[in-house]
């Protein structure tokens, strides 16, 4: 894989070129930002910038006072390989507040094909209905620790607009839930993007994190998507390079409150 002209296509496709979340969300370009202005509780922010230094302090100060009148929180997505070098600092100056720094790592989904089961007395079944959704939402809450309610607004949304390109799935051992993960395919695009990957302590490392790249793999590659994307932590970067995905960049949200 050439990292670099993946890493390009990547800022062309998904970030530059991005769709909105939802039918009510909009996606505009406004000078050197490409931001998303979600919508009934969505995502708000700025996911793309081409900015030097003598104009991006007031591409931030236009971000921020845009985003104001609308009366919207908002994240901008800042990625390591962006310009200017110092423009966490900018925005840090203007009033944001970085949260965690995760590593962008792109694999191509070929090699993710293997024949992955996961541990015995253990399946992976697809979330569809609101029993799904609650056995999901038990299994990322166990898994991570934080009240749910966010994921469980989020699948139900997606459910009832229903939308093929979201895929969500939850490992049960028996009747009990104890993984979980789901995929978003982009449309017009090379990318699945793999989010929220928890497995429940107690049964970790045992192959439940990798047995569900691989069945969101093969999801994936039926649809033709060549590539699978993750913003992984510093916990799943290890498991994911182990399996052959590359560090392409960093991304650090950066929040901004009215």
């Amino acid at each position: 894989m050439d990292h670099a002209a993946v890493l390009a296509l990547y800022d062309r496709e998904m970030r530059e070129g991005a769709r909105p979340e939802s039918s009510d969300a909009r996606v505009e370009k406004a000078g050197g930002v490409v931001r998303h202005i979600g919508g009934d509780g969505g995502w708000s922010g700025v996911l793309w910038s081409d900015l030097d230094a003598t104009d991006a302090d007031a591409a931030i100060a236009e971000q921020v006072a845009h985003f104001g009148g609308l009366g919207h929180e908002f994240e901008w997505k800042l990625y390591g390989h962006d310009r200017p070098a110092d423009l966490g600092q900018r925005l840090t100056a203007a009033g944001f507040v970085p949260d965690e720094e995760e590593t962008l790592m792109v694999g191509e989904t070929r090699d993710q094909l293997g024949d992955v089961a996961p541990p015995e007395g253990v399946r992976i079944v697809p979330v569809t209905d609101r029993a799904g959704v609650e056995l999901m939402v038990e299994a990322n809450e166990r898994a991570f620790g934080r009240d749910g309610s966010w994921l469980r607004d989020l699948l139900r949304a997606r459910l009832a607009s229903g939308a093929e390109e979201f895929v969500a799935l939850v490992a049960l051992a028996g009747d009990v839930p104890v993984s979980s993960a789901r995929m978003e395919l982009v449309p017009g695009t090379g990318f699945a993007g793999l989010w929220g990957g928890g497995t429940v302590d107690g049964w970790r490392g045992r192959g439940l994190y990798r047995a569900l790249i691989a069945h969101r793999a093969r999801i994936a590659a039926e649809r033709g998507y060549r590539y699978l994307q993750v913003d992984a932590s510093d916990q799943s970067r290890p498991i994911l390079e182990r399996l052959g995905f590359a560090a392409l960049s960093t991304t650090t949200p950066y929040l901004y409150t009215h």
